[in-house]
């Protein structure tokens, strides 16, 4: 017997590495230090930094992992799995410095993990970060052959005295929202309920602009590192900001808010995209956990000084993101509704 008949390629996870390494090379930042293959990733720190705050996220894809391999969406879920990690870190104020990416599967597929590992590389580039080294594991009798499942890791850095942590917030600050790129990489065990409900495959289309179906649920989840580091490098005042993830508005936009503070939401103030439309009428889903469960054509969003509102606004569509003000904060005192109210609860 040998590591190959046990289901291991050595010679072919070699390949595997120099097939990605140009990918992997091409995010390197003037601050990093060595190449790829070497027992950790090493990094300097930006210059000019006085009191730098390393913050650091991790996260996966979930399920949408098995849409996405039915239907050969590999690149998009690598660029899933770092928007997923930097969309939180950077809600500090931070600046993405190094990625680092975890793959396991049953049996290497070196064309279908080669796809990944280059989604992981854009997703790092379109967020200035470097993909700094990851690990590809194979478990042969662990994990199905073809299967794969993701994890991903990313540190970034802000100054102590820029760190943005909701402290700021105050009564009469807007919410400026942010448009998603779809359903992002969460509920899709729902979304999968739908589907095989519905019996849908990829000739299905939705929607009065009769769109692929497939296709649009496995879009890539919007990254948001470019037009945040833009606002704050034009010097907009942003007190808080929350990652539109599993909960929805409901359960992450409270997350950035100070005691004593509450929002009101304006459910009309931005167009629902008809692909949620689709899921709720397909699945019968009740108002309520399309909230708790999807980010409904909000992604991300941002908590702005009311003076503010207009130029945030500007700068949004000047960086191609749709935005919309779509909620005021209010004070919150003994007996008051509860965080976040507008919506279902």
């Amino acid at each position: 017997m040998d590591y190959k008949s046990a289901g291991v390629d050595v010679e072919a996870g070699r390949a595997f590495v120099e097939r990605i390494r140009t990918s992997v090379e091409a995010t390197h930042r003037p601050e990093v230090m060595g190449g790829l293959g070497g027992f950790g990733g090493m990094m300097r720190l930006p210059e000019g930094l006085r009191q730098p705050l390393l913050v650091a996220g991790t996260d996966g894809v979930g399920t949408k992992l098995e849409l996405a391999q039915q239907h050969h969406g590999h690149h998009g879920v690598g660029i899933d799995l770092v928007a997923m990690c930097v969309n939180d870190v950077i809600t500090s104020g931070a600046s993405p410095l190094f990625f680092l990416d975890y793959m396991a599967t049953g049996a290497l597929s070196p064309d279908a993990m080669a796809t990944v590992v280059e989604g992981i590389a854009a997703g790092c580039r379109l967020s200035g970060c470097a993909l700094l080294g990851g690990e590809t594991a194979e478990m042969p009798g662990f994990y199905p052959d073809g299967r794969y499942d993701l994890a991903g890791f990313c540190v970034a850095v802000v100054e102590a005295e820029k760190l943005i942590d909701g402290s700021s917030i105050h009564p009469g600050d807007r919410v400026i929202g942010l448009a998603s790129s779809g359903v992002h990489s969460n509920g899709y065990s729902l979304v999968r309920r739908v589907l095989e409900r519905m019996e849908a495959d990829a000739s299905t289309v939705y929607g009065s602009q009769q769109r692929p179906l497939i296709k649009d649920l496995l879009t890539p989840t919007q990254l948001y590192p470019g037009v945040v580091q833009s606002l704050l490098k034009n010097g907009l005042t942003v007190n808080g900001m929350a990652h539109v993830t599993g909960g929805g508005l409901p359960e992450n936009l409270p997350r950035c808010l100070p005691e004593a503070t509450r929002i009101a939401i304006d459910p009309g103030s931005w167009p629902r995209p008809d692909l949620f439309a689709w899921l709720q009428q397909a699945g019968d889903i009740p108002e309520r956990d399309m909230w708790h469960t999807f980010n409904l054509g909000i992604g991300y969003c941002l908590v702005v000084p009311s003076d503010q509102e207009n130029a945030v606004l500007d700068l949004c569509r000047e960086q191609q993101q749709q935005a919309w003000s779509i909620g005021e904060v209010l004070s919150r005192a003994a007996g008051d509704p509860p965080e976040i109210s507008g919506i279902p609860q």
